[in-house]
């Protein structure tokens, strides 16, 4: 009963806001059923995203795929595209071309990201906290040969890179190769967290490169310490045209994702942003990055 009348007061004060997701896609967002907390299921996701009228949602799980789910989901909501992908980590075999391929022949074609490892990345156990799970991709600055095997998986099947964890080194390595074994659609994931921290430097060579730089505005929440301004000037300095705006939310006592969505678009117009760039970023390059046009 709490749940429900908390619901509905959500409802009243957000559907003015929400009324600026029509078409709008997200890429990044995290859903029960899952291993961590999240504050929506899938299903209640969808039903948000149908009611603000957003063009798609990716759903996001860091240990097992999501490509059945989306499947799953679209079923229920069919006037929304949901997508699901595959993030290279432990669970799943770390750096596994057998898991990708299976991935993108799941039932509906969904699975469109394969995202290299991002809480098991070795980057984040050399700088974040010690992982004995940690899964490489590259050595002695040369890539794993099973990580070439995965570009060579996206490319075929048409997927989207997306590069995890990925030190900013690796990142500018990686993309190239990528590129090389013919993956068209790449997306540096979220550089500005603490988790990645690549300088404006090193995205402007990722975007100079063909590859996108996600913003979840996620990192641009309490707990996090960066303000929208802040948030605001990063995008400035790489170029709307370079960036895709995603939220990255879904967990406990935080916005709902198309809440925080709605909410946080206002702040970028009042930061200067205008309704063009802003539809460049939450939809022609998300739209570009998932294949839909």
């Amino acid at each position: 009963m709490l749940r429900s009348s908390i619901t509905a007061l959500v409802l009243i004060f957000a559907m003015p806001a929400w009324s600026q997701l029509e078409g709008v896609i997200d890429v990044h967002v995290h859903n029960a059923p899952d291993s961590r907390d999240r504050s929506l299921d899938a299903f209640e996701v969808a039903r948000m995203a149908q009611r603000t009228g957003m063009r798609a949602v990716v759903m996001k799980n860091h240990y097992t795929q999501t490509a059945s789910l989306a499947y799953l989901v679209s079923q229920i909501v069919p006037d929304v595209q949901f997508f699901g992908g595959i993030a290279l980590n432990s669970t799943l075999g770390g750096i596994n071309p057998a898991a990708v391929e299976h991935m993108a022949l799941t039932t509906g074609g969904l699975g469109k990201v394969v995202w290299l490892p991002t809480f098991d990345s070795e980057h984040g156990h050399l700088t974040n906290r010690p992982n004995p799970l940690h899964v490489p991709v590259m050595r002695d600055g040369e890539p794993l040969p099973e990580v070439l095997r995965v570009f060579e998986l996206v490319a075929q099947h048409d997927l989207a890179l997306a590069t995890g964890h990925s030190s900013p080194d690796e990142t500018l390595a990686l993309i190239p190769l990528a590129q090389a074994a013919g993956v068209e659609r790449i997306i540096v994931t979220h550089p500005e967290s603490p988790l990645v921290s690549m300088s404006i430097s090193d995205q402007r060579k990722a975007a100079a490169l063909g590859a996108w730089l996600e913003y979840p505005i996620g990192i641009a929440m309490p707990p996090a310490a960066m303000t929208v301004e802040e948030f605001a000037e990063r995008i400035r300095a790489v170029g709307p045209e370079h960036v895709i705006l995603s939220t990255d939310l879904g967990q406990v006592m935080r916005p709902t994702p198309a809440d925080g969505f709605a909410g946080y678009l206002d702040q970028l117009r009042d930061n200067g942003f205008s309704q063009a760039e802003l539809d460049v970023m939450t939809k022609r390059n998300p739209a570009r990055f998932l294949g839909l046009e």
